[in-house]
């Protein structure tokens, strides 16, 4: 752990924790202290905590990186356009990248390549048929590596028109 981190850490702690015990007055002082104005004037203390407590813990520790503002920069223009667009979940991976599963003890490591996968000295076009000769069965490559989760697993919130 780096020096200072701990005790950085633990003032943060404290000061989430002693969020959930203020007053709404009390937490839009908080609120004003840290954005430089005033919440909306109806917001309530269980949409106050959430937002104060993410502003905290960016003040604390940094907030999002360049490219994940900028994928969600991304995500919001999509959506402005066309409240239907299917989002993807899966993360965009550039090659040099190296996906590493572990499979009945034997660690996999696959190098994404411009044009496909490479698996141990061979290349493929889709992760799926390496996914195929690691497990002797058929899988989703995306999901098999990580990069994509079951559909099931994810809340879908309803978007209103």
């Amino acid at each position: 752990m780096l020096a200072g981190a701990a005790p950085m850490a633990d003032n943060t702690i404290r000061r989430l924790l002693e969020l959930t015990q203020m007053t709404n007055a009390e937490l839009r002082a908080v609120w004003g202290a840290l954005f430089g104005k005033q919440p909306p004037q109806h917001m309530s203390k269980s949409l106050m905590l959430p937002i104060l407590s993410y502003g905290i813990q960016v003040q604390a520790y940094g907030g999002l990186s360049a490219s994940a503002s900028r994928r969600l920069r991304q995500i919001a223009h999509a959506l402005e356009a066309d409240p239907d667009t299917p989002l993807s979940l899966a993360p965009r991976v550039k090659p040099g990248t190296r996906l590493l599963r572990e499979w009945r003890g034997e660690t996999h490591t696959v190098t994404v390549e411009d044009d496909g996968y490479e698996y141990k000295g061979a290349c493929y076009s889709s992760l799926s048929e390496i996914a195929r000769l690691i497990t002797g069965t058929r899988w989703s490559g995306p999901l098999f590596f990580g990069l994509k989760i079951k559909e099931n697993n994810v809340n879908k919130a309803e978007r209103t028109p």
